[in-house]
């Protein structure tokens, strides 16, 4: 899928660049298949702002994804492959043998008329989910399960793959997009092949209005700030402070460890690598 550009004839228009769509092949999503989208500007159920630059933005219908694959050895036929306003990839639409309908991540490759499955005794190829017991050993997956029957939770963005490295026992051995090795369990789902619309990253936003269509609001330095709001703000004129870079809780903001301790840490055989190959502090 090609990125559009356009002509510079104003200053924001010469930067932008769209996603072409001409791999879509239906407007509207399925009716039944949808429910309306609550907007919530990124507060938590008392009001208060637990995730700072959400607000405004277009209005949207969430499309249900069927991120279990649990209609196990019934075939299908994609529909339809159509836009989705929530997520980075594309989303294909599947008609079963018996009637149904279900939305599933479009994976590269897969087109109007192929037939998918799910189960044990589904064949290896594009759009097929199966346990990872099934799955050869070096195959490339995504919607990868964490938890048998809960739904795939893992490798489910625009251009993502994991890569199926060993299985060991109970689990395998699965190298993330991250470079990151962790073990997961056999009894797990996953989807054969690479998530689509690859160019997704390519894509420049461009204008300040176009974030705020998509429900980005504006992000303020901490240097802009006045003291009793951020630690980097307030001084005379413009000043820096000599403080060492934090967020505005007070929390070391570069190379500094946050993330607690978690009962699956064991699970992880290698963690997330620099682009220069050496392991992450």
């Amino acid at each position: 899928m090609p990125i559009k550009t356009f002509k510079g004839y104003t200053p924001v228009r010469r930067f932008i660049t769209v996603e072409d769509f001409s791999d879509l092949t239906k407007k509207r999503p399925e009716k039944s298949l949808t429910v309306s989208l609550r907007k919530k500007g990124g507060r938590n159920n008392t009001g208060m702002i637990m995730v700072r630059h959400k607000g405004g933005g277009h209005k949207r219908y969430y499309r249900i994804i069927d991120f279990k694959r649990d209609k196990v050895n019934v075939p299908g036929k994609v529909a339809a492959i159509e836009y989705d306003p929530n997520r980075s990839s594309r989303i294909a639409l599947i008609e079963y043998q018996d009637g149904e309908k279900r939305y599933i991540l479009q994976p590269v490759g897969l087109k109007v008329g192929d037939e998918v499955m799910s189960g044990a005794e589904a064949e290896i190829k594009t759009g097929n989910a199966l346990p990872l017991s099934n799955i050869p050993v070096g195959t490339f997956i995504h919607n990868i399960e964490m938890v048998p029957g809960k739904g795939g939770q893992l490798v489910r963005s625009a251009g993502s793959a994991a890569q199926l490295l060993a299985k060991e026992g109970d689990y395998a051995h699965v190298r993330m997009p991250s470079a990151e090795i962790r073990l997961i369990s056999i009894k797990c789902m996953a989807t054969i092949g690479q998530v689509g619309n690859i160019d997704h990253e390519n894509v420049t936003i461009g204008s300040a209005g176009r974030s705020r269509r998509m429900g980005i609001r504006p992000t303020v330095r901490g240097t802009a700030m006045n003291s009793v709001d951020h630690p980097h703000g307030g001084g005379r004129g413009r000043s820096k402070g000599n403080n060492q870079p934090r967020s505005p809780w007070n929390q070391p903001a570069k190379g500094y460890k946050t993330r607690p301790p978690k009962v699956w840490d064991w699970m992880i055989v290698r963690r997330r690598t620099k682009a220069s190959g050496e392991p992450t502090k």
